[in-house]
């Protein structure tokens, strides 16, 4: 069928790479592997992280007048009209103003997936976007839920009668294992992180203030306590707080890190392969889909216990998992692994299948056509 998608936080061929970018992009190759028509409904971005409800309303208004001018332009060419919208990653910051509307003038099933809502919002300086979140869910023909934190408030406020699937977190590992071996990948990786003869621990997060700043001073405070310990950090990414990351790893001892900056897929696929162990404390993390990359590649990962690292990290089984925001059992986990190759060699062949056989894109696609089946089943019966 064709389908309109949309991303109201990033859309999926946004220049800035990001685990939400990452993500769309994996649904939609989910929907075309599933045998669907994929279309980018629009690039509007909604999100308005300061509380300006003047903004927020001026989005919004924006985003109604787009869906009518789609609305408009489908109907005078039905044939390339969407038999379903599809949005992926709404919450109060980044409400979807376009689907509700488009979907109902159309008459077509509206889809949501990795939908996020928090009554508390509902007074708050975003309470606009709350509302619209909380109408879109109630309208939904169907929600997929890739953080298992969000189904008891999505459940809440859905209507019973949509259907909801909660996926796994999904790339395709083929793909990435692929990307990892190819000798360009390798060769650039080895440019920019040279072999050297202590093991490799990794991290791949761009630096932006907040949530990704405090991983990383925890981070650096975890590695600070194993100084005496032999092992070298290959940092990816880049962003707005450069400067403060850099402060905080710099303190470590000298020639211990090593800044790649951001790289193309393959590339990070290469240095994930070269890699001995990811860490990442996950300070407030939703998913980090960097360890589920990390994994596919066969690299165990150390991470702070949140709902979203549980997802994806078997604790003991693919990695480790320690309590959020505690630097001292941090350190002790990445030394347990450091001291034990055998142990992290049996993690590392546990970690690739655990991202096959749960986590790859085939089975994610499979789950996603036979949800949108039944969705325009019962919409057909719903019409008639």
């Amino acid at each position: 069928m064709r389908i309109a998608f949309y991303a109201p936080l990033k859309a999926p061929d946004h220049p800035v790479p990001s685990g939400d970018r990452l993500l769309a992009r994996t649904f939609v190759a989910a929907l075309r592997a599933a045998g669907h028509d994929v279309a980018l409904a629009s690039r509007l971005r909604t999100f308005e992280g300061r509380g300006d409800v003047v903004r927020q309303r001026r989005l919004a208004a924006v985003g109604a007048g787009l869906a009518q001018r789609l609305i408009r332009r489908w109907q005078r060419d039905p044939a390339r009209a969407p038999q379903l919208w599809f949005t992926y990653h709404l919450y109060h910051k980044a409400p979807d103003p376009l689907g509700p509307i488009a979907s109902q003038v159309l008459r077509i099933p509206y889809v949501v997936a990795e939908a996020s809502f928090a009554p508390k919002q509902g007074a708050g300086r975003w309470a606009e976007g709350h509302a619209s979140v909380e109408a879109a869910l109630r309208a939904a023909d169907a929600i997929v839920c890739v953080n298992p934190a969000d189904v008891p408030m999505v459940d809440a406020v859905r209507d019973p009668a949509a259907a909801r699937l909660v996926l796994p977190p999904f790339l395709d590992v083929a793909a990435l294992a692929a990307a990892a071996h190819d000798p360009r990948a390798r060769a650039a990786a080895a440019a920019l992180a040279p072999a050297q003869d202590s093991p490799r621990l990794l991290t791949v997060a761009m630096m932006r203030p907040g949530d990704k700043l405090a991983s990383y001073r925890l981070l650096a405070q975890a590695l600070a306590r194993l100084a005496a310990t032999p092992w070298h950090l290959v940092v990816v990414g880049d962003g707005a707080a450069r400067d403060e990351v850099r402060a905080a790893l710099d303190a470590l001892p000298r020639g211990r890190v090593v800044y790649a900056g951001v790289q193309p897929p393959d590339v990070v696929a290469a240095l994930h392969a070269g890699a001995d162990l990811f860490v990442w404390p996950a300070v407030a993390e939703v998913l980090g889909l960097a360890m589920l990359e990390a994994q596919a590649c066969g690299v165990p990962v150390v991470a702070g216990r949140r709902p979203g690292s549980e997802t994806m990290v078997e604790d003991g089984g693919s990695g480790l998992l320690v309590a959020p925001g505690d630097a001292d059992a941090f350190a002790g986990a990445v030394d347990a692994l450091l001291r034990d190759p055998a142990r992290r060699r049996a993690q590392a062949e546990r970690a690739r299948v655990l991202a096959r056989e749960r986590h790859d894109l085939a089975a994610a696609s499979a789950a996603l056509g036979a949800l949108l089946d039944r969705v325009l089943r019962a919409r057909a019966s719903w019409l008639r």
